[in-house]
């Protein structure tokens, strides 16, 4: 059975020191054996900016694609290959601005992948503008006097967009994070893991320090039920979005590839893909 050192490969991560990535990348390797995965089962699609990086640093299928845009071929990829365990990665930029439109149609289409996006408040790549995570105002290089405009509430987003999985970690707790993804993983439908990778280099609101302060834990909410999609979107609203842990799940609903119809179990990579003339004239046939 593949150990974590499985999941290594021999790729140096250039991301700034003490980048909240790091533990990312460590709690996927370490949650894919744990759950028994071997790398040749595993992929991983990531969009651009600094967390697009990770896709090449993990031992395992990789895809590094373009902004926003590693929904649609995560998506693709399961349709293809429902043996492959499929893993979409980027920033709150990558997943919640650009690609945003992918990201609810990925969550309400419920396809059996799991998004984990590394939530820093900051365009680290472009070296420090304000993202849709970015709270009002907030000064980088693009927003001098501050920035007028709201933060994007992402997880509420999600469960208004019919989510059947919404978790949020905090990159130095990688034993809470590795857990969730291991759940995320197991969980039958797309599963969205939010986590609050913070950068040291562009962001000195939002640092380990402020989020140890305010962060809470759904542990510490009396008779929190995450099967309670009303009692969960009141908590995150409550928390102002600050809140970690496993915030909802729905295990009732199918997965989009459950409800499919005619949908192979076999992969279409072990399929026979090749036409008869017969087939091929059929198919011409269509177009006279």
């Amino acid at each position: 059975m593949a150990t974590l050192k499985d999941f290594r490969n021999n790729v140096k991560p250039n991301w700034c020191p003490g980048c909240g990535d790091f533990s990312v990348q460590v709690a996927i390797q370490k949650a894919a054996a744990n759950v028994g995965l071997e790398p040749e089962n595993l992929a991983i699609v990531s969009g651009i900016g600094c967390s697009g990086r990770i896709s090449g640093y993990v031992n395992a299928y990789g895809f590094h694609g373009v902004h926003g845009r590693s929904l649609p071929i995560a998506q693709g990829l399961k349709m293809a290959n429902r043996d492959l365990t499929v893993i979409a990665s980027g920033g709150d930029g990558d997943g919640f601005a650009i690609g945003m439109g992918h990201t609810v149609h990925a969550i309400r289409r419920n396809i059996d992948i799991t998004y984990i996006v590394m939530d820093n408040q900051i365009y680290g790549l472009t070296k420090g503008q304000t993202s849709p995570r970015s709270a009002a105002g907030f000064k980088t290089k693009s927003t001098p006097q501050g920035s007028v405009e709201q933060a994007l509430s992402p997880l509420e987003i999600a469960l208004a967009s019919g989510a059947t999985f919404v978790a949020q970690s905090f990159s130095s707790n990688i034993k809470q994070l590795t857990e969730l993804i291991e759940t995320a993983i197991r969980h039958k439908g797309f599963s969205l893991v939010n986590v609050f990778s913070p950068c040291v280099t562009f962001n000195k609101v939002n640092t380990y320090d402020w989020f140890k302060e305010n962060l809470k834990d759904v542990e510490t909410i009396e008779g929190y039920d995450p099967s309670n999609r009303v009692l969960a979107m009141t908590a995150l609203m409550e928390s102002e979005g600050l809140l970690t842990g496993l915030i909802y799940q729905n295990k009732a609903r199918q997965s989009y590839e459950e409800l499919v119809p005619g949908f192979h179990q076999e992969p279409l990579a072990h399929q026979e893909l090749s036409l008869n003339e017969s087939q091929f004239d059929q198919l011409v046939a269509e177009f006279r």
